[in-house]
């Protein structure tokens, strides 16, 4: 397994999102307050999450 990145984006401490890359099309991700939970995704999966929690964000302003 690649090595647990974070995104620059987070901050030293609780609350972090990271993500490896297994390099078999599938991603792992995890929350730094529980590194013991994963959760196995596909690229393709994460761009969909991704984009419907951006669509509906937007819809709540």
């Amino acid at each position: 397994m690649s090595a647990w990145q974070a995104s620059s984006y987070s901050h030293e401490g609780a609350n972090c999102l990271t993500v490896a890359d297994e390099g078999n099309g599938t991603l792992r991700l995890r929350e730094s307050d529980d590194p013991d939970t994963v959760l196995a995704v596909t690229p393709a999966s994460l761009r969909a999450l991704l984009g419907a929690v951006r669509r509906h964000r937007h819809q709540l302003r």
